[in-house]
């Protein structure tokens, strides 16, 4: 009996301590978003890793991308600012126009389009992609965050790179 007890006891303990899957690990589908409310959903830590954005939007409030999103089971979040065809050419670009966007999310990348305002980047593997543009400045929260920024070619940042730490 004490046996059983003992097994049983372990077994409880090992599922309070084990690692739970949170709901952004599972999370595959995107976020496509159509108005500022949609937006901020999609960008929240209960959003969805990609957020497509199909037409010119502009949002009276600073954008925060947070939580940690996995695609194909890599870290992964993306800001899609375009439309693209069956065979993934971007086809057409959209422009997002808030006072600010802060990137906590890492791995994140905006892909085309143009964002207008300032980036706060607080996560590391921030990433400028595909003709992004992006018409501010773009603010570094530290040290690790700027080291592992990738900007490529073709990507515009009218601003200034500005470290804040």
């Amino acid at each position: 009996m004490k046996i059983k007890t003992i097994v049983l006891m372990i077994a409880v303990a090992a599922l309070l301590v084990a690692p739970t899957v949170s709901a952004q690990d599972t999370v595959s589908s995107p976020s496509v978003v159509v108005d500022e409310a949609s937006l901020m959903n999609a960008a929240s830590a209960d959003g969805a890793w990609i957020v497509i954005i199909q037409q010119d939007l502009t949002v009276d409030e600073e954008i925060v991308l947070e939580g940690k999103f996995k695609n194909d089971g890599e870290l992964d979040r993306k800001l899609a600012l375009y439309d693209q065809d069956s065979d993934h050419n971007v086809t057409d670009r959209y422009t997002l126009k808030a006072p600010s966007i802060t990137v906590k999310s890492p791995n994140t990348r905006f892909k085309a389009g143009t964002f207008v305002g300032d980036v706060y980047v607080a996560a590391e593997n921030f990433k400028l992609t595909t003709g992004f543009t992006v018409k501010g400045n773009v603010y570094f929260e530290n040290e690790a965050a700027k080291k592992t920024f990738k900007i490529e070619n073709g990507t515009t940042v009218t601003g200034n790179l500005v470290n804040n730490w």
